[in-house]
């Protein structure tokens, strides 16, 4: 009897998953604990490996469809042989269970590499295979961006033969199984389903907007006494814990001590109470495969600064391969965000509910400002400038509260040093 594949429990309150990639197509072979296929959440996504050893039967569900917890998905004859892994065969879930073949042999990642569902949509529809593009990813990964620049680089190039008179007709079509639509080369359409985790941040985010009295504040930071400390001290931090000191771990520990001070933008709102926290675990938004994720640096008030910068690296490593769990996303009582580094100057960051506060950074940039004692030795200069911005929840954080809290922030990263005397 086959061994059947289900969809295992997933996190708290997960009940239902959507069916990424499959990984090994219908007849071939599967060993124990291999990964068959993608399984795709409104938090995490995650590789189901095979329970048994043999040959993977039977497909009951093909990429994009949706299952619960529990539902089977597919069948595995245990100790069965099947045919080795082929790039060539047929789309998982088409296929018909393929003869046994005389030895065993396990499927060759190698000869081929990782396609990415998003990417495997495309070369799909534009009748690529995986060979035609070059690999950028993590891991020699196929991405979607490099899909969408082959296809780029395509439609640039001077065509072999003239085009007929008028315009050309094309058809896309769509990933969510509906019919192709066409229209003209210079207009045509794609149309993709949303990821699970898409979905999700769309709903935090006009949930937040709905609830919560959100309100900005924004103050200018001088980065100069930063930038020199990591100046001065990185060969040696770099020597001795082998990652680089960088400007999270300065706001992250800035942050703390102002949320030591404001316990108000810590804590949150159930119900008619307001729960405040006496601990602080800092949610850092990263730009992940799947789109922004907030992995949670629990107890983040124990960390050094090295271990801050290890963490925020294994988490950007775990985001970009899709491999963040549960745990890892689960909770948090304040967030940073980072905008600077896609060349934000100035933005208003969107609290993550049940949360009330979340602090944005931005670029850097150098322009003239005035320092020095009015009067005495002001003067103009060119300093390494950033904006700030905190959005709170105003049912829960007063504006005296949130001002003089990103005040302190300030205060801390343009004197790094009261971090050492705690002052």
């Amino acid at each position: 009897m086959p061994t059947e594949l289900k969809v295992p429990e997933v996190g708290e309150s997960v009940t239902e998953v959507e069916i990424g990639r499959w990984l090994v197509k219908e007849g071939e072979t599967v060993t124990i604990d291999q990964p068959v296929v993608e399984l795709e959440t409104d938090k995490v996504n995650q590789e189901l490996p095979a329970p048994v050893s043999g040959a993977l039967v039977k497909i009951l569900l093909s990429e994009g469809d949706t299952a619960r917890v529990g539902d089977v998905i597919a069948h595995i004859e245990e100790g069965a042989t099947g045919k080795p892994a082929d790039n060539g065969a047929a789309p998982a879930g088409t296929a018909s269970a393929a003869p046994e073949a005389k030895t065993e042999s396990k499927p060759d990642a190698a000869d081929e590499p990782r396609i990415m569902p998003a990417a495997q949509r495309l070369l799909e529809e534009h009748g690529l295979s995986a060979s035609d593009v070059k690999a950028t990813g993590p891991g020699g990964r196929l991405l979607k961006e490099d899909v969408l620049a082959h296809l780029e680089a395509k439609k640039s190039a001077p065509p072999a033969t003239t085009a007929p008179a008028g315009a050309e007709k094309i058809a896309t079509k769509s990933s969510t199984g509906s019919a192709p639509t066409s229209g003209t080369a210079d207009r045509a359409e794609e149309v993709v389903r949303m990821t699970p985790l898409r979905r999700t941040i769309a709903k935090s985010l006009v949930q937040a907007q709905q609830t919560a009295a959100l309100l900005t504040t924004f103050n200018e930071v001088d980065m100069t006494a930063v930038m020199a400390l990591r100046s001065e001290y990185q060969d040696g931090f770099v020597k001795k814990h082998g990652i680089k000191l960088g400007f999270m771990s300065f706001f992250v520990k800035a942050s703390i001590e102002a949320l030591k001070e404001f316990p108000a933008v810590n804590a949150e709102i159930r119900g008619d109470e307001i729960v405040y926290k006496n601990y602080y675990d800092i949610g850092i938004a990263i730009g992940g495969g799947k789109g922004l994720v907030v992995p949670v640096l629990r107890n983040a008030e124990r960390f050094g600064f090295a271990g801050v910068e290890k963490a925020i690296g294994e988490f950007a490593v775990k985001a970009k391969d899709n491999k963040l769990t549960m745990s890892d996303m689960t909770g948090g009582s304040f967030t940073i965000t980072n905008g600077g580094v896609y060349g934000s100057l100035l933005s208003t960051p969107i609290v993550n509910p049940p949360q009330s506060g979340v602090l944005g950074m931005h670029g850097i940039v150098r322009r003239p400002i005035a320092v020095g004692t009015p009067g005495k030795d002001e003067r103009i200069e060119i300093r390494p400038m950033m904006y700030l911005a905190l959005t709170y929840d105003h049912r829960i954080v007063d504006g005296r509260e949130a001002v003089t809290f990103l005040r302190r922030v300030k205060e801390i990263i343009e004197d790094p040093n009261r971090l050492l005397i705690e002052a």
